[in-house]
Parts: C-alpha cells; structure tokens; sequence
C-alpha cells in the first residue's frame, strides 16, 4: 500500500509544480500584453503558444470576460490554476497520508 501512496504524493508533487510552472507563464503573458512585444521574439512566441488554447476556449464560454478591450481571461485561469493547487494537489496529498 505505501508504493501507491508514494506514487500518489509524487503525482501530486509533479502535479503541483506544472501548475505552479504555468501560473508564472500566464503572469508573464499578462504583463507581456502591456506593452507592444516583437512577436517574432521566441519568448513571446512561446507565451502565446502556451496560453493561447487555454486562453480561447475560456473566451469562447465565458464571452462576457473581454470588457472594454480588456481582457479578463487569464485571471480566470489563474484563479482556476489556484483552485486546483489547493484542492486537487492537497486532496492528492492527503489521499497518500492517509494510505500509509
């Protein structure tokens, strides 16, 4: 029982960083879309393509969420990324605890 409550934690703990990981991605695409970036940048390339799908589906269902030329999606999908780090990664977590 205590290799799958490793298997559990470690999940969680991999599962923690990439949302942790992708957070920090769509701040930088936040503030990246302050200014007017060269889009043949790499960097800018990678934020946009890292975001954009998450970003469009978001706006496709929740249209309501650009106002005025603002854009309030990534902030829903941060407020989901921490969603899910303080419950699915801590339920995870507690789920390999209780196994031990």
């Amino acid at each position: 029982m205590f290799v799958i409550s490793n298997l559990l934690a470690a999940v969680a703990k991999i599962l923690d960083i990439a949302l942790w990981a992708y957070f920090y991605v769509m701040i930088a695409r936040v503030l990246i879309s302050w200014v007017s970036p060269d889009p043949y940048n790499p960097i800018v390339r990678f934020l946009y393509q890292a975001t954009e799908p998450v970003l469009d589906r978001i706006r496709r269902y929740l249209p309501f969420l650009v106002i005025g030329g603002i854009d309030l999606s990534p902030w829903v999908v941060m407020i989901i990324i921490q969603f899910l780090r303080w419950f699915l990664v801590s339920s995870l977590f507690d789920i390999a605890v209780r196994m031990k």
